[in-house]
């Protein structure tokens, strides 16, 4: 059974100028992280643009990434559509995927009775672990401690969450429930700038934008806070926090995507409906980059 803890990139998706997905390009990504230290990648999640992605590409991503990797792969399946959340999770265990993350149904908001039975029938669709990313500001739905805790309650394969509620009580209150009940369940920061307060609170990693950028850096932070190093963390996590701040200048993958441009990594433009990242905000990237000693580092 994967052990969920460390950092997790969530890889962007590379694309050629003809707007196709680029293999090589994700070679390379897959690569640069792995060199950086990092526990495992995460594709086809929000920063990998999925909602952009063909179901074909979607699964071609997967495949890549699995193929690449000498790392647990993490494959980004969820939707708000139950059937086809199950046939991506499918697809993606038979491929050799180590887990799952399932952002939780947008748009539709189900009531907690129609989320549960939700996760309840890709649960029982595949073997493999799966996590819950919780994300109010995708989705425009918040799942609360108690119904997290619910889940991993009945769901035997729920095994952990990507928490980007960014309410730090929610955080604890889902970590206490859990050891009260003794479930195996991992919380995760799935913000970069909230990784050190998470895992201060017995959250055990991050699944990461900008691990896509500075894999090494982020690892060493992690890695500080799993030895109970706080110095080092802190000084690691005061020297990233621009990156972490220019990471979100624009939507999300908008800035990651320039940002590996910029440092000479495979990345090709974000698709539509994201646009280009403003002139005025690229040259907030490049001093940031330049400070970390980043620019044209690969």
């Amino acid at each position: 059974m994967l052990k969920i803890e460390g950092v997790y990139p969530a890889l962007i998706t590379p694309f050629t100028k003809d707007d196709g997905v680029d293999k090589d390009g994700l070679r390379r990504l897959v690569e640069y992280v792995i060199e950086g230290g990092v526990a495992g990648i995460v594709p086809c999640g929000t920063t990998g643009e999925s909602a952009t992605l063909s179901h074909e590409e979607h699964k071609e991503v997967i495949r890549a990434v699995v193929e690449y990797s000498t790392v647990p792969v993490i494959a980004g399946t969820g939707s708000n559509n139950t059937k086809e959340a199950i046939e991506l999770t499918r697809y993606a265990e038979d491929v050799g995927a180590d887990a799952c993350l399932l952002i939780t149904p947008y748009y539709n908001k189900p009531n907690v009775k129609g989320l549960k039975e939700h996760f309840a029938r890709i649960g029982d669709a595949v073997e493999i672990p799966l996590i819950l990313y919780n994300i109010p500001s995708r989705t425009g739905q918040n799942v609360s401690a108690e119904t997290q805790v619910e889940l991993a309650a009945e769901v035997k394969n729920l095994k952990g969450v990507k928490e980007a509620s960014g309410d730090l009580k929610q955080v604890g209150a889902i970590i206490r429930l859990a050891a009260e009940q003794d479930l195996d369940f991992t919380v995760l920061a799935g913000d970069d700038f909230l990784t050190l307060p998470i895992m201060s609170l017995g959250g055990k990693g991050v699944i990461s934008v900008a691990a896509n950028i500075a894999p090494k850096e982020m690892c060493a932070m992690v890695d500080a806070m799993f030895k109970g190093v706080m110095e080092k963390a802190r000084e690691l996590n005061i020297k990233l926090f621009p990156l972490f701040d220019a990471m979100f200048l624009e939507t999300n993958p908008i800035p990651v995507k320039k940002a590996a441009e910029l440092m000479g990594l495979p990345s090709g433009h974000v698709r539509l409906p994201l646009g280009a990242l403003s002139e005025a905000n690229v040259e907030k990237l490049r001093k940031v980059l330049e400070g970390l000693g980043m620019l044209g580092k690969r």
